[in-house]
């Protein structure tokens, strides 16, 4: 596969857009609640990378409302420990046992909604433990090309001690393959910080992208990726279909 830029400078700049975009949520929150409601299914989110729950909580507060029994990872700040160069996911991590936690607790499976990174992590938890989870829903994950898409690599490089070319080639060609339960990416053209085209999905009957206008930073709280995410959180166990963008034509 041929390398991916990572996005423009002009794009990172534009970045600092977020809090305008979190200004929406506040303004449009009425909007959102207009959402079909949750059945009351646990969803697990994942923040990026550098990031942790606090950053999450806007998007958390919202799932909450509209129904859904809501958790953070609860792991701290993600810098990107978690994941190995030789193998992959650290399936003996925390966050492994936190969403066995919410399995059992439940007794449902359990959505994952992850940012960035942390969509990452919710993709490879969903292939190594399909039968725990009901579906997968990404904002901005880099999974296609998390080498060369991205203007943090030199941070995450420092942080982990290793370089993302000395990973085995074998773990990057398994993180483009959709894991094998219903997948959503949810991804912005004007992203700064990793390339919109290293979030691509391979579209399949499970699998699908939708586009949206907005920061990577704000994609937390865009209030048009919002209503996406409740629309496909509120799907039927078993009845997953793809996403149909004329039903929210109001808020493009």
């Amino acid at each position: 596969m041929e390398p991916i830029e990572p996005p423009s400078l002009w794009n990172l700049i534009l970045e600092g857009r977020w809090i305008f975009e979190l200004g929406s949520y506040y303004a449009s929150y009425p909007l959102l609640k207009k959402a079909p409601k949750g059945d009351g299914h646990p969803v697990m989110v994942l923040p990026g990378f550098m990031t942790g729950d606090l950053v999450t909580k806007p998007l958390r507060r919202y799932l909450k409302a509209m129904g859904y029994t809501v958790y953070g990872w609860e792991q701290g700040i993600n810098f990107g420990d978690h994941f190995h160069p030789e193998d992959g996911l650290d399936v003996e991590t925390g966050v492994i046992q936190h969403l066995d936690a919410i399995h059992r607790r439940h007794g449902q499976k359990v959505s994952l909604v992850g940012w960035s990174l942390g969509g990452v992590y919710a993709r490879e938890i969903a292939r190594a433990f399909p039968e725990h989870i009901r579906m997968v829903i990404t904002l901005g994950s880099p999974f296609r090309d998390p080498i060369t898409a991205t203007n943090v690599r030199w941070l995450y490089e420092a942080l982990n001690g290793y370089k993302l070319q000395s990973v085995d080639r074998s773990v990057f060609a398994r993180m483009r393959t959709p894991p094998p339960v219903p997948t959503t990416s949810i991804y912005t053209k004007s992203d700064g910080i990793v390339s919109w085209k290293s979030c691509l999905e391979e579209e399949s009957k499970t699998s699908e992208n939708i586009r949206v206008p907005g920061s990577h930073q704000g994609l937390g709280h865009n209030p048009i990726a919002l209503m996406i995410i409740a629309k496909r959180l509120a799907q039927e166990e078993g009845a997953w279909s793809h996403y149909h963008a004329e039903a929210d034509a109001e808020l493009v």
